[in-house]
């Protein structure tokens, strides 16, 4: 496996069990990555991983709930025993909550939305900060949606969003001179997962791009010099 362009890498793709997760998940381990799959369902993670290790790939599963952050810290102390660098790191699990109007928005559901979709991905980037800087080209890829620009009833998720590009774009920039971390932004556009079903619930999920599109293009964005900071939505 050592021509396959991710051969002895390490990646880390959260909310793996499903979706656009799973499947870059399996993109990154078909490329030769080691990949470590986190989600909260065991079942799914553990259908993902078998998957992955039929069509030769390697992986591990590691079920957690990301909102919950001692459980990240648990996972990169695990990680740190086992590897010393992490070259991937796909931030990919969020919660799309209620589409609401923002005077009727649920102060504690919105509170859940901020801590997956913001707070869980900064501590991410905390607790692996260390073992990016000690790869030789780190990469972050975190999702985002076009409903950063304000969308009525999408104030929430899109916030969140928002605050995900600005956290990951500071992180860029302080680490960019002093480090081998790039930062990717992507916006997968519309694709066909239960995300998108629960918020189009009349759409037709055949007319939409399927979730191994976004894979593929994420894929591209780490084995190739894709500058820092560089921000895709993903057409199809």
């Amino acid at each position: 496996m050592s021509d396959l362009p991710l051969s002895g890498k390490l990646a880390l793709v959260t909310g793996a069990s499903r979706g656009i997760g799973a499947a870059t998940a399996q993109a990154l381990a078909a490329a030769g990555a080691h990949v470590v799959l986190t989600a909260r369902t065991s079942g799914g993670l553990e259908e993902v991983e078998d998957r992955i290790h039929q069509a030769g790939g390697h992986a591990t599963i590691a079920p957690l709930d990301l909102t919950d952050g001692e459980s990240i810290g648990r996972l990169a102390q695990a990680i740190g025993g086992r590897w010393q660098a992490l070259d991937i790191m796909v931030l990919n699990a969020a919660t799309l909550g209620s589409l609401a109007a923002v005077q009727a928005i649920d102060s504690k559901e919105f509170a859940r939305v901020l801590t997956l979709n913001v707070g869980a991905q900064q501590a991410l980037i905390a607790a692996f900060d260390g073992m990016l800087r000690a790869s030789s080209d780190a990469r972050i890829v975190a999702l985002t949606s076009s409903v950063v620009a304000p969308r009525a009833y999408w104030g929430a998720y899109g916030a969140s969003k928002a605050a995900l590009e600005t956290l990951v774009g500071a992180y860029s920039e302080e680490v960019k001179n002093i480090s081998a971390i790039r930062t990717h932004i992507v916006d997968p556009g519309a694709t066909r997962t239960a995300m998108r079903a629960r918020a189009f619930p009349g759409e037709d999920p055949a007319s939409l791009k399927g979730p191994e599109v976004v894979a593929e293009a994420i894929l591209q964005l780490v084995t190739t010099d894709t500058p820092t900071g560089h921000r895709m939505r993903v057409e199809g």
